[in-house]
């Protein structure tokens, strides 16, 4: 059996990883990968990720299964283009992608299914913005509506940054098309949370909960990042605030988007926040979210092969799923300038170290020069350990993490101590 996975973050190599591990003993091809893919498979060069690159190298190489990791080629279609040409894919088509790729899109969907959310309003120029500003109170939040690699976020504290805000989105273009049109919505006040789910449009696999680190330093200071890590662990809901998130979040979106047209297969990503009248969406993600994918991926007990083909199949009622106990957590490596225009190519050292210690440590923005693993992107890597409680989680994923050290390398010391209050 041969399974392509498209992409080249910490999110794929989680994936590769743990793909490795089945009893169906795989043959794993990544486009393009990263340096630590390639000790797991053999990683493809590819110039886009584009639909005609990938379906050309799925038929080169005749996979027998597509796992498509990031949200750029699922907006633009790369599913779709693979199943016309006959490939097994576990990803959305391009019309369920929007989910993700357009904020207004999703929120336009929860406010036709009565899916809980924050009071908002949807912008199409910088006139209307700021007219529209004045009708929410500050803290208020900015959202660029298409892809903005977890950047499109604001949280504006004063009316004078909410205005600057939307100049910068909608006037001076510093997320490009991306913050043409915005979203404004009330500031919640609560705990945020990540829940995703595995579906094949009708069965409904939820994955134990986790929460992200987005903002670059300690204690959610400094802008926000694609993620600087995460932890999971069970404690961070209730089963029943889980039921309760499946029945009012997951069952209406899956019911409105087969409504639309646009049923939904793959990674489902619900970025909530609960707060004290109940769970609210602050987000919907087409895919595994990152570094979520790295501890959920640790924690699971089942062998991913088998779910994902009954996935793509149509088949995940007739598969069971079993968890590993206790937390893990992942942190995050990033790059100097990060989240701005990274620092690369800067030599890393410690990684076997790291993994001597019982962690791993997946690859996300890395590359090799000569016999050194190199960084090339803003987040480089992720140390990943569990523990039988989080503080053992923790303290094991910091210990390993003391290893890495590359220039201008920047570390977070704060992942996972919010689920404290819960031990």
């Amino acid at each position: 059996m041969k399974i392509l996975i498209v992409g080249s973050g910490g999110r794929e190599h989680a994936i590769a990883w743990k793909l490795s591990q089945s009893r169906h003993h795989p043959e794993i091809l990544i486009a393009p990968g990263n340096a630590g893919t390639a000790s797991i498979g053999r990683n493809l060069p590819i110039a886009a990720l584009s639909p005609d690159a990938v379906t050309a190298v799925a038929r080169e190489h005749a996979v027998d299964l597509v796992i498509i990791g990031p949200e750029l080629p699922l907006v633009e279609g790369v599913a779709d283009t693979l199943r016309e040409n006959g490939f097994l894919v576990l990803a959305p088509s391009a019309a369920a992608a929007r989910i993700e790729g357009s904020k207004i899109f999703s929120k336009r969907l929860m406010e036709k299914t009565g899916i809980p959310t924050a009071r908002f309003s949807v912008a199409e120029t910088a006139v209307e913005a700021l007219r529209v500003l004045e009708d929410f109170p500050v803290p208020v939040v900015l959202k660029a509506d298409g892809l903005a690699a977890g950047k499109g976020v604001v949280i504006a504290h004063t009316l004078e940054e909410a205005r600057t805000a939307v100049l910068d989105l909608m006037e001076a273009k510093a997320l490009g098309d991306a913050g043409t049109r915005v979203v404004i919505e009330e500031f919640l006040v609560g705990e945020e949370v990540s829940f995703i789910i595995l579906t094949d449009g009708v069965t409904v696999i939820p994955f134990p909960p986790a929460q992200d680190h987005k903002a670059i330093f300690d204690d959610d200071r400094g802008p926000n990042t694609g993620g600087m890590g995460a932890y999971s662990d069970s404690r961070i809901l209730s089963p029943a605030m889980q039921a309760q998130i499946l029945r009012d979040v997951v069952e209406p979106t899956l019911r409105g988007m087969e409504a639309d047209g646009a049923p939904f297969t793959g990674f489902l990503f619900v970025g909530l926040m609960i707060t004290a009248d109940g769970p609210r969406v602050l987000e919907f993600n087409a895919r595994l979210g990152d570094p979520e994918a790295q501890v959920l991926l640790m924690a699971l007990d089942s062998d991913l092969v088998d779910l994902c083909l009954a996935a793509a199949r149509r088949q995940l009622a007739d598969v069971e799923v079993s968890w590993k106990s206790g937390p893990t957590v992942c942190i995050v490596h990033a790059a100097a300038n990060y989240p701005g225009r990274p620092l690369v190519g800067q030599r890393i050292e410690g990684i076997r170290e790291a993994e001597s210690e019982g962690a791993i440590v997946f690859h996300a923005g890395t590359g090799v020069s000569g016999s050194d693993i190199v960084s090339t992107g803003g987040r480089v890597l992720g140390v990943t350990a569990s523990g039988e409680s989080l503080p053992q989680a923790i303290e094991a994923a910091y210990r390993a993490s003391a290893h890495i050290h590359f220039e201008g390398m920047q570390r977070r010391s704060d992942i996972g101590t919010k689920g404290l209050k819960r031990w």
